[in-house]
């Protein structure tokens, strides 16, 4: 939340032992080794003007003394990669430099910093002509000659309005300009907001654009995870885990390394649920079955096999059965599957259906193969 005060904060301030810090427990406490290999920088990390002899973003060089290109060779020793973030707008949400005007400045800046990804916010510009400043930023990106992740915010600075009705225009031009895209409002760490993404995300028609967009190289985002931080109870954080998977979504933790709860590790640390959320096929899942806050989420894996969630989104003291069978993915309604549950990591056998009790606000989450 653009933490600059690092005499009174001085271990959660923005600046580059925050980030060094965070790398090491990254290593250490087994996230790399899971898959987890980004360390990235949020808003607030430069100076307030440009260099007035070069007119280049500038970081902050009491924050940073050592500059972003420093911090970036700190993590590509140690096998990680640095994102960095920016606003294609005047200014970034927090006040800072914008890219607006400065595009292809700005992208062989950030190329010679040798950053791996760079997210690109949406204040302080009018949506109106975002098709053009994402676009002509994506060029600039691609002419540096470095990969370079890009992450949009174009559509939600749209207010839903993706141009659905005209066959997901604006998702599928972000589809050829962008590698991720936030659809949507900013995560919190409360139930309220990740219930909130969720619901947005409740397709039931593969055909959906919404749906059909995502695919390697091209992804929804829903936001960061909030496991291991305050606001979500442990099968909140269950929810939170298999949902992103089932989305296909950029898994990007926002929380203290130094303070994830084993539970929570747990959950982050799931190499199975990973698993799917990474597989290559690359489809996003969506509904199958269910209605109302009992819900059946499915995704399918390269392999042919599906994974299969069961969500009781509702925040009453009541657990219900919920209950899936294989015609909801195409399946003959009495085909054999052999179910794995990826919580437990055990299997549980041959299976018609699989039909459970799940508790409020839990999810239960199973990959399921033909027989």
């Amino acid at each position: 939340m653009c933490n600059v005060d690092c005499e009174l904060y001085p271990d959660a301030c923005i600046n580059e032992q925050l980030y060094e810090t965070q790398a090491a427990l990254l290593i250490s406490e087994g996230y790399l080794e899971a898959g987890y290999t980004q360390v990235n920088i949020d808003d607030c990390w430069s100076t307030m003007e440009r260099d007035p002899v070069t007119d280049e973003q500038v970081a902050d060089p009491a924050r940073f003394p050592s500059g972003i290109k420093a911090l970036a060779g700190f993590m590509h020793d140690r096998d990680l990669k640095l994102g960095l973030y920016s606003d294609i707008g005047t200014k970034t949400c927090g006040g800072y430099i914008g890219m607006q005007d400065h595009l292809k400045l700005d992208a062989n800046t950030f190329a010679s910093w040798d950053i791996d990804m760079l997210k690109v916010d949406g204040c302080n510009q009018d949506p109106a002509i975002m098709n053009s400043t994402y676009t002509e930023l994506s060029s600039a990106l691609n002419a540096t000659g470095r990969d370079i992740v890009y992450s949009c915010s174009w559509p939600a600075y749209l207010q839903d309005d993706w141009g659905e009705a005209n066959g997901g225009e604006v998702l599928y031009r972000l589809q050829e300009i962008c590698h991720l895209w936030r659809n949507y409002d900013d995560i919190a760490d409360s139930w309220s907001s990740v219930s909130d993404i969720i619901n947005m995300w409740k397709r039931t028609d593969p055909e959906d654009p919404f749906v059909k967009v995502a695919q390697p190289g091209a992804w929804n985002d829903p936001d960061m995870l909030m496991i291991g931080n305050n606001g979500l109870s442990h099968t909140e954080e269950r929810t939170q885990m298999a949902l992103w998977s089932i989305f296909a979504a950029p898994l990007l933790m926002s929380n203290d390394l130094a303070s994830v709860s084993e539970e929570s590790k747990a959950i982050l640390l799931n190499k199975e649920i990973i698993a799917v959320d990474q597989d290559v096929l690359g489809k996003q899942g969506y509904m199958v079955g269910g209605d109302g806050d009992y819900r059946v989420w499915a995704r399918e894996m390269s392999d042919g096999s599906f994974a299969v969630v069961l969500q009781n989104a509702c925040v009453m003291n009541r657990y219900e059965k919920i209950t899936f069978t294989p015609d909801m993915i195409g399946w003959g309604v009495e085909q054999v599957m052999q179910v794995r549950d990826l919580y437990e990591m055990k299997d549980l056998g041959e299976m018609t259906e699989i039909s459970m009790n799940v508790q409020p606000s839990d999810v239960e989450m199973f990959r399921v193969y033909k027989e």
